[in-house]
């Protein structure tokens, strides 16, 4: 594409009617935006201005080139001015995966931001398998757990203690367990990712910390297993086994009643949660109104027992 600068200084001297004051506008001397404009016009071979002492006039040729030329520097502001509010104003459709047990503290978290930017849309993603982040065009995206090598930034947005649970009528029927041991003689619900196969039926390793740096590993046949970490509460509130759930999950069902901690004094380490984007560059405003908002909501969460006043 040729230069486009000579018709920019000539669309400015025409504005400014002269070319002292264009070059004042375009940080140029006068002399630079005279010589500017008559290669122009020695290159297209027509005469753009009549000149003389007191002013200048436009051509025939002049008039039309100079049409054109506005057009072509609103069109230069406007584009200057959509990255401008890309960098600025959060606006178009921000895509956001996350696992299904987050969907629910997506829309609280970014509410406020919703509603204070109208211009913003947002489409969220919601699966337990790890949706790619450039097939899907993905904005931000939700990661629990340690991250593999990865070529996404992350920002570790809070971390998230889980728990073994059960409800009051299993424990009831099955009995208490006291100590890690217990375990493998009761019913086991897990999530499908963490099954180790064997030749007879799953089974599901844990490896549990207790007082004084103690750890026991318990590996248990599973009689339940889900796709989906919300679908395993469910099965375990209606008393059908025990599992290791989320305590940002399982508390209000903890408060109601429906849900007990089993062995409480045994603990597992904490899983962090980190907003990956496959951005490594500057990100565009809704990106960043977004991570802040979900990491100021989660931060703001019980994640883990210590975390409740």
């Amino acid at each position: 594409m040729n230069d486009l600068r000579p018709f920019v200084v000539f669309a400015e001297t025409v504005s400014q009617g002269s070319m002292s004051a264009a070059a004042s506008r375009l940080g140029m001397t006068p002399s630079a935006v005279s010589q500017t404009i008559k290669a122009l016009e020695k290159q297209s071979g027509v005469t753009l201005l009549h000149r003389s002492t007191r002013k200048l006039a436009l051509t025939e040729d002049g008039k039309r080139c100079y049409a054109h030329c506005v057009r072509l520097i609103d069109a230069w502001r406007a584009a200057s001015e959509s990255l401008a509010q890309a960098r600025d104003a959060p606006s178009g459709e921000l895509r956001i995966a996350a696992p299904l047990g987050f969907a629910s503290f997506i829309a609280p978290a970014l509410a406020p931001v919703l509603s204070t930017w109208p211009q913003l849309r947002l489409r969220l993603l919601v699966a337990d398998e790890m949706v790619d982040l450039i097939d899907a065009r993905v904005d931000l995206a939700i990661r629990v757990g340690k991250l593999a090598d990865s070529a996404w930034t992350g920002r570790r947005i809070c971390e998230l203690e889980t728990l073994l649970c059960a409800s009051p009528a299993y424990l009831e029927r099955n009995g208490t367990p006291e100590h890690p041991r217990d375990l493998k003689a009761h019913h086991w619900i897990a999530l499908e990712r963490d099954l180790q196969e064997t030749e007879e039926e799953p089974t599901y390793t844990l490896t549990l910390h207790g007082a004084k740096r103690t750890k026991e590993t318990v590996t248990m046949n599973v009689r339940i297993a889900s796709t989906a970490q919300p679908t395993l509460q469910q099965i375990c509130e209606r008393g059908l086994g025990i599992a290791r759930l989320a305590y940002i999950d399982a508390r209000s069902a903890i408060k109601r009643g429906n849900l007990i901690p089993v062995l409480p004094n045994w603990t597992f380490p904490m899983l962090p949660v980190t907003l990956v984007s496959p951005r490594k560059d500057s990100k565009p405003a809704k990106v960043r109104v977004a991570a802040d908002a979900l990491k100021a909501y989660f931060e703001a969460m019980p994640t883990a027992r210590s975390k409740v006043i």
